[in-house]
């Protein structure tokens, strides 16, 4: 057994798993504001990855500056699909208000390749060291910001939800929508900060996944690479969301070790996740820390 790379696999998985984790959490944002399982959270990564990317690249703007920028526009992106596209669907089926994500998926994966083309396309130099030395493991210095991002963004999370007003107001809306609406909280606006909220957060995994890959429509396939693990995590648990990335993130590397080892397989990387999916659905279908939903007839 080569226990230093798998080693070097489970650390890469954890801090992948870190970034999954982030992406969950808009999953989760989303179902709990409005009980809507957005289809379209890939597009979002592979938007706000372009936007970096096309400041970076046209306006030779300092990576910094221009994460900052895309940040503004993702966060206005997120408020108008929530008021023009989605507002007016406020009361209708739930399997409707889907249907119209799965629709915006199909449109801005179209126009993302019509306005950038098909080919992947390289983010400018970022970092002088490209990776770093760690107890003998050899970490690209991309992951270790992304690393610090998500967690930074898992402690404004956790501060949010508990301290700030807008965030018991969208606790207050995802418990109930009727009694907050009675106590003088806006619902629509709860939906649109959430959409918000959850444009930005995946942009973050869309530059850091386009900085390690480049920047094509293979992006918003991280939207439902995450799935499984909003799925084991529970589609209403923030803590859930955090947990099932981090499990998902190892569970890949280990099953890569294991493929390459001593299946020889091929594929294991990639089905691996939706093995668990699978799993998880038979065994608790509202994930580890998911909420049950009791029905009295």
């Amino acid at each position: 057994m080569n226990t230093h790379l798998l080693l070097q696999l489970v650390v890469n998985g954890l801090i992948v798993g870190a970034l999954y984790g982030v992406v969950a959490m808009s999953f989760v944002l989303i179902y709990k504001a409005s009980q809507v399982v957005n289809f379209a959270q890939g597009e979002f990564l592979l938007i706000g990855a372009w936007v970096c990317w096309w400041l970076l690249t046209t306006y030779q703007l300092p990576f910094l500056v221009g994460m900052g920028i895309t940040f503004a526009f993702m966060l206005v992106f997120g408020i108008a699909i929530q008021v023009v596209v989605l507002r007016p669907l406020i009361g209708e089926p739930i399997i409707s208000v889907i249907m119209v994500t799965i629709g915006l998926s199909i449109f801005f994966q179209a126009l993302c390749k019509w306005l950038f083309g098909v080919f992947a396309q390289p983010f400018p130099p970022i970092f002088q060291t490209q990776s770093v030395s760690f107890l003998g493991l050899e970490i690209q210095t991309v992951y270790l910001m992304s690393l610090g991002i998500s967690v930074a963004m898992m402690a404004g999370f956790a501060w949010f939800f508990q301290y700030s007003k807008h965030g018991l107001a969208m606790r207050a809306t995802a418990f109930n929508q009727q009694v907050a609406q009675s106590l003088g909280i806006s619902v629509r606006n709860g939906f649109a900060l959430a959409w918000a909220i959850s444009a930005v957060v995946s942009s973050v995994a869309g530059i850091v996944v386009g900085i390690v890959n480049g920047v094509s429509s293979a992006l918003s396939l991280y939207g439902i690479k995450v799935f499984p693990a909003v799925i084991l995590g529970g589609l209403d648990s923030v803590v859930g969301a955090v947990i099932g990335g981090l499990v998902i993130g190892v569970l890949e590397n280990v099953a890569q070790y294991v493929d390459g080892q001593y299946l020889h397989w091929g594929n294991l990387y990639e089905i691996v996740p939706f093995y668990v999916l699978v799993v998880i659905l038979m065994i608790k279908p509202y994930g580890l820390f998911g909420t049950r939903d009791i029905e009295r007839v």
